[in-house]
């Protein structure tokens, strides 16, 4: 999955220790190597490479957040009429 600028994370409750208790992270730069990010309720900010954010997300530490705009909008293959 790519990590991409302005993805919203929610840190689990394992982690929260490691990330000054902070509840949500959010990626403010990834230049392919480095994720550099902020932390939710200004508990700081941060980087790290981006194998150990995809590990993360592999031991579901951290969980992506989806955009309410994608969730409204229709997805591509379906449509739907109304008579």
């Amino acid at each position: 999955m790519p990590i991409e600028e302005g993805a919203k994370f929610q840190i689990s409750q394992s982690a929260q220790g490691f990330f000054n208790s902070a509840d949500l992270l959010t990626v403010i730069s990834n230049n392919g190597v480095t994720v550099q990010f902020t932390l939710g309720e200004g508990k700081g900010y941060g980087a790290m490479p981006v194998d150990h954010m995809n590990y993360l997300l592999k031991r579901s530490n951290l969980t992506k957040i989806q955009n309410k705009r994608a969730l409204l909008s229709p997805s591509e293959g379906t449509e739907e009429h109304i008579s």
